[in-house]
């Protein structure tokens, strides 16, 4: 009788060990080693499968790559994500919390795709019925909010399926012979010929590595969606992430109405581009101009406010910056930031007690970026200074104004990446003045769209921005 063999794998990094260990010793994770039931003994020993099993060498020169374009995908935003549309044999991973809409977004594309392809829609949470009925939903033409409006014809090429048994859902690709092939999610696919469970470390890369071969063997684009941890990454084994082609986030506060599509991984086009949709009732709806969305409902001449020009892709934003300061009621002074990086906004507010003299010390520091957005980049330094500033001293910012500027631990403005693209930006939206570093290296001139004024210092930038304080008796100035 074959002996069945176990080993643990860790969920972060994919390396095993033969037993159970506290600490992954490869990526030196804690709690990450689970279980995993190999195969019989006298199985463990076949041969790995290949892609085709016909593998041939030949000259780079030799090869033809085809005259084959990308397939259009008719959501102008998840194009743009993708690298301008959907490469034939690709597999893509779609990530994000419960209800964040991953679901949706891909039957709003595939909707709009079965018209020119045939498209298999596998699900393993949903039945045939429940998903109709969200079609039927996002198919509505109700764009004034009537109660009876007539739903658009569903497509006829779109195929559903409620399937989790992997070898079924492979017999099914045979019957229909999809252009496009949706799995949702790959969690609940399992092998019936491994002994774990669906959702295990095996499982998981054994069915997205079949998949991949599925993928690459016969042309057909293959769309995975994935669950998140409570950390916000992709449930299961980080090998499944280099298996895939591209790795796509649906990011986004479930009490805010906008959520981002961020690209992570692609190998066809640019990674860390962001794609902009607002959750409506009918479903997700792009947001062509979302840097006008997100200061729609910014309030002029308040303290506290700024305008920051950060870059998600290749894609300029103007998000809303607010700062709130107020004396504290404790020991320690409080720094709460809402979608900046915690140790920056520490930094942002070391540099203003000292360089900028303004008495923080006493003060909870609350930030808040508007829209549930997240900035990470050093670029917003210079907006989350002035907010901060600007409650502190309680006068506003000019309204008119946008700051972009990396800000140094001695006080000075760096320049930030692709400055000409971040003004034209600002320009477009109407702002008439851009507080920046003083340039001290040639480069592309500046835009005569708007009035550029160089500072060298925060306290020069803070000057521009709000006007020279007061100067007050003692050593600091508030």
């Amino acid at each position: 009788m074959a002996k069945t063999l176990t080993r643990f794998v860790c969920n972060e990094c994919g390396g095993t060990s033969p037993k159970y260990m506290g600490k992954c010793p490869k990526c030196e994770a804690f709690g990450s080693m689970v279980e995993e039931i190999m195969r019989d003994e006298e199985n463990i020993s076949a041969p790995v499968r290949g892609l085709s099993g016909r593998s041939k060498p030949r000259r780079l020169p030799d090869i033809d790559t085809g005259a084959e374009d990308r397939i259009h995908v008719p959501i102008g935003e998840f194009a743009r994500v993708l690298g301008g549309g959907i490469v034939p044999g690709s597999i893509v991973l779609i990530g994000g919390d419960p209800g964040i809409g991953k679901s949706t977004l891909l039957l709003q594309m595939t909707m709009g795709m079965a018209d020119k392809h045939r498209v298999l829609y596998v699900s393993g949470e949903e039945s045939e019925r429940q998903i109709k009925m969200r079609a039927t939903r996002i198919s509505s033409q109700n764009n004034a909010g009537e109660q009876n409006a007539t739903p658009a014809p569903l497509p006829k090429d779109l195929f559903l399926v409620t399937e989790t048994n992997l070898g079924s859902i492979m017999e099914h690709v045979r019957e229909v012979k999809p252009t496009l092939l949706i799995v949702d999610s790959i969690q609940t696919t399992y092998i019936a010929e491994s002994k774990s469970s669906a959702g295990s470390v095996t499982q998981v890369r054994e069915c997205a590595s079949q998949l991949r071969e599925l993928a690459k063997t016969s042309g057909i684009s293959v769309f995975i969606i994935g669950h998140v941890t409570k950390e916000g990454t992709i449930a299961g084994p980080r090998v499944l992430e280099h298996i895939v082609d591209t790795v796509l986030h649906l990011e986004g506060d479930r009490y805010q109405a906008y959520r981002l599509l961020r690209s992570v991984k692609n190998r066809f086009g640019a990674t860390a581009e962001v794609g902009v949709f607002e959750m409506h009732e009918r479903g997700l709806v792009e947001v062509s101009n979302p840097s006008e969305a997100f200061l729609a409902e910014r309030m002029v001449n308040a303290p506290g406010s700024s305008v920051a020009v950060t870059m998600e892709g290749t894609r300029p934003l103007l998000v809303e910056v607010q700062g709130l300061t107020s004396p504290t009621n404790f020991g320690n002074a409080r720094r709460t930031p809402n979608g900046v990086n915690f140790n920056r906004l520490l930094l942002i507010a070391a540099v203003l007690s000292r360089r900028a003299r303004l008495n923080l010390s006493e003060q909870d520091i609350f930030v808040n970026i508007v829209s549930g957005l997240k900035v990470d980049e050093p670029a917003a330094d210079l907006a989350v200074a002035a907010a901060i500033a600007s409650s502190m001293r309680d006068k506003p910012v000019r309204a008119d104004a946008v700051l972009i500027g990396e800000l140094g631990l001695a006080g000075e403005l760096r320049m930030p990446s692709q400055m000409p693209l971040r003004l034209r930006e600002a320009a477009k939206l109407g702002f008439k003045i851009a507080i920046v570093p003083k340039r001290l290296r040639k480069a592309e001139p500046w835009t005569k769209d708007i009035q550029i004024i160089e500072a060298r210092s925060i306290h020069q930038a803070l000057d521009a921005a709000m006007g020279k304080p007061e100067r007050k008796k003692g050593r600091k100035v508030v």
